[in-house]
């Protein structure tokens, strides 16, 4: 055999191996890659999450944005009524497994927390809860209809009740035609929002300045609750949906309500748009502030899931995440974040009535006895 030829063949055999090589080399790159920013299966963590329905649209929003920084952690998010997060859990009524709760105030996770270790031994999270983002409870009105109940923009509990009892706006300087008064709020056993509103109404009533301090025997408290609960007919279960509700019904059916400032400011344009002329806000003084706060529970929860809803709750807190929550209508708990200076804030719209700084007294949350005692009295009066 020709010598040269032998060569040839030789060559031919060190380049293919040599490609192969090569080929290898770039497959395990390639899959060094994949593994980097790809979920690798059974290494994934699956966090649920059960928050109330105020912050489903933010919460939807950061979900994309994590499960992209952090590939190996899917985010399940469950929307349910404040109350309902804590009666679920405790009587075990989910048909999933939470991992972090985040009810709209962080006084029902302390009413969890009270009930969990009455019913268990140990702890029922991991950690102290979070604060993740503020709101305070608010009036919203159809501007005709604003302008005859609050004279000078005044929110009254009185004029309200005076208008529930007589059924009529007519009765209150209305006009005939808008029909009966319709007020509006969530179902008081299901939904924080309601709590606070029944909280603040018998506190105007009480001759108190704390929500937390009020006698729910009283004849006049069981009298007023009666009032309301005969004026409002199947009141839904949590604020969104409320007010979701109150746009689509409009005057003459939905005519105040009482919801939490965020929703408020995040759906004032849609409400333009359902009804041509948007409703308007009135601050409650003194008003609500509920605190959105995170929990992760130790419920059927290992430690692995446990350090990836961390990572969550603290991607949660950083300014950016803020921002957008601040976007959405809500006041954040990071004080690196100023209202002023986020980009696309409904503060920065003109809607009216909205105030950054708003002059009213500030409460926090009734507490669990308070709120105990409210669903109790709901349930009994006619």
């Amino acid at each position: 055999m020709n010598f040269d030829f032998i060569i040839l063949i030789n060559m031919k055999k060190t380049n293919s191996k040599l490609q192969n090589r090569a080929l290898t080399s770039a497959g395990i790159i390639l899959g060094a890659l994949g593994l980097a920013y790809a979920p690798i299966p059974g290494l994934q963590q699956t966090v649920v999450i059960v928050s109330g329905t105020e912050l489903k649209v933010p919460l939807e929003q950061l979900e994309a944005k994590f499960e992209q920084e952090n590939p190996n952690i899917k985010i399940e998010l469950k929307f349910q009524g404040s109350q309902d997060i804590v009666n679920k859990f405790i009587d075990q009524k989910n048909d999933f497994n939470p991992t972090i709760l985040m009810p709209a105030s962080g006084e029902l996770l302390d009413e969890l927390s009270q009930r969990y270790q009455a019913q268990n031994k140990g702890e029922a999270f991991y950690n102290e809860p979070q604060p993740i983002a503020k709101t305070l409870l608010v009036a919203i009105a159809w501007p005709e209809r604003g302008n005859v109940i609050f004279p000078n923009n005044n929110f009254s509990w009185q004029r309200v009740e005076q208008a529930m009892q007589s059924n009529s706006w007519e009765a209150v300087g209305g006009q005939k035609n808008w029909g009966s008064f319709d007020f509006v709020i969530t179902n008081p056993t299901r939904s924080n929002s309601a709590q606070a509103t029944l909280s603040l109404w018998a506190m105007s009533k009480s001759n108190t300045d704390n929500t937390n301090n009020i006698n729910y025997n009283n004849p006049e408290i069981a009298s007023l609750f009666s009032t309301v609960k005969k004026s409002i007919y199947q009141p839904p279960r949590s604020t969104d949906i409320l007010l979701q509700e109150f746009i689509t019904r409009g005057p003459n059916d939905a005519d105040i309500a009482t919801v939490y400032e965020s929703i408020a400011l995040s759906r004032w344009q849609q409400s333009g748009k359902n009804q041509g002329k948007p409703y308007q806000i009135y601050y409650l003084n003194p008003t609500v502030e509920t605190v959105a706060t995170a929990a992760i529970v130790r419920q059927n929860v290992d430690s692995g899931t446990a350090n990836a809803a961390k990572k969550f709750v603290n991607f949660l807190t950083q300014p950016e995440q803020q921002k957008i929550f601040v976007q959405y209508g809500f006041r954040p708990t990071n004080n690196n974040v100023d209202l002023k200076s986020v980009s696309n804030s409904p503060w920065s719209q003109n809607i009216p009535g909205s105030q950054i700084n708003p002059s009213a007294k500030t409460l926090t949350a009734p507490n669990r006895k308070s709120t105990g005692e409210i669903q109790r009295l709901w349930q009994r009066v006619n």
